[in-house]
């Protein structure tokens, strides 16, 4: 097989399993969250710098999207796996 057959084949799952939906989807549901949380529990009064509470943010944020990418990811692979049979 050929590196061009490879990309091709890689290619062809990501866009059936929609892989830039549900990472737009997963990144927008954890920025929302992320904003949430730093609105309840950093803005009303901190006693740190709040560059430790941006980093933290953004760790929250990049995780919790990765994690809901991937989780949206699997939802469509069974979706596709149960409509193949």
């Amino acid at each position: 097989m050929s590196g061009s057959d490879s990309e091709r084949g890689t290619a062809a799952m990501v866009a059936a399993l929609n892989v830039r939906r549900n990472a737009t989807y997963g990144f927008s549901l954890a920025t929302v969250v992320t904003a949430g949380l730093v609105a309840l529990f950093v803005l009303p009064g901190t006693d740190r710098p709040t560059y430790l509470y941006g980093a933290l943010a953004f760790v929250l944020l990049v995780s919790l999207g990765g994690l809901l990418t991937a989780a949206f990811t699997v939802i469509s692979a069974v979706r596709l796996a149960r409509s193949s049979q």
